[in-house]
């Protein structure tokens, strides 16, 4: 079975429409198929447009939780061994998806990203898109020119396993690598935009983005093991607080010498202390990830299906 995940946001223009491009197409895959559209609470007629086409799913959020928040809830609820994402903007050509089928059984991949090698968007958004792939490939290790195309191929497992929160979806090969997934890509036709506005840049986003990353960096190496991270960062601390605290205690016992009013003192102490938080912290993470009770981080106002 085929799930096709579309997660939108004020896209009342465009959803109609894609929903009319994709029915002939995986209809003619021969294999049985479910649409599922995500309203990440949109603010214009998407919820209304959404209520005119069928067969499909609709999941509305009850307000916007973002897309990654979107995505999260479109593969919950995907019941297909094979899951397409894409946009809503009609930006990405559903006719590439017998293209996608093919390419993942000629690689043997458990995830297919597109591949926008020429894109129809401003020169802005192709340079800082450009940099930021060039950025996350060379620190992630993970072979992906555009980490962020929303039109990807994944089987059941790569997409039951991803867990989405912040901004994280725009690293979601990288995720998927770090879990022992095989990743390939392929180019995909990319269209110019017809209607509505792009929810591309601004400084919040790109600033939410920089923490992602950096969260991303930690989660690859430390997800399972924080101890790892806080534990060394604070045993490090600690003997470095201890050995200055010794030096000032040989210095007072043998050269009797005040070292009450020495910064250096205050100094020693104070890394004694971070370094004992921070491995407390590590301990208590250790904890936290032992007992992760799955809760969603987004609320669903109302769900329905028509066939």
């Amino acid at each position: 079975m085929i799930s096709v995940v579309v997660p939108v946001y004020n896209e009342e223009e465009s959803v109609a429409r894609l929903h009319a491009e994709l029915l002939p197409i995986l209809r003619g895959t021969g294999i049985p198929f479910e649409i599922i559209f995500i309203d990440d609470g949109s603010t214009d007629g998407t919820a209304a447009a959404l209520r005119n086409v069928s067969p499909v799913r609709v999941i509305e959020f009850s307000r916007n939780f973002g897309k990654s928040q979107a995505l999260q809830a479109g593969l919950k609820a995907a019941r297909g061994d094979f899951i397409f994402t894409l946009d809503g903007d009609l930006q990405d050509d559903p006719k590439e998806i017998p293209l996608f089928l093919e390419h993942m059984r000629r690689e043997g991949s458990d995830l297919v990203c597109g591949w926008k090698k020429h894109r129809h968007d401003s020169a802005a958004k192709r340079i800082v898109s450009k940099l930021a792939n060039g950025f996350t490939r060379f620190f992630t290790g993970t072979a992906v020119h555009d980490m962020n195309c929303g039109f990807k191929l994944y089987r059941k497992e790569v997409a039951k396993a991803l867990d989405l929160y912040g901004d994280m979806h725009r690293y979601i090969p990288a995720i998927a690598a770090a879990l022992g997934f095989r990743i390939s890509e392929m180019i995909v036709n990319h269209r110019e935009r017809k209607f509505g506005v792009s929810k591309f840049g601004n400084l919040r986003r790109f600033s939410k983005s920089f923490f992602d990353f950096i969260t991303l960096l930690l989660v690859r190496r430390f997800t399972d093991r924080p101890m790892h991270f806080f534990g060394i960062i604070g045993s490090v601390l600690s003997l470095a607080g201890v050995a200055v605290l010794a030096y000032l205690a040989y210095i007072k016992l043998f050269e009797r010498a005040a070292i009450g009013n020495r910064p250096l003192f205050m100094l020693g102490v104070l890394l004694v202390v971070i370094g004992i938080q921070l491995f407390s912290s590590g301990f208590l993470g250790e904890l936290l990830i032992r007992q992760r009770s799955g809760r969603t981080l987004y609320t669903i106002r109302e769900e329905v299906e028509r066939a």
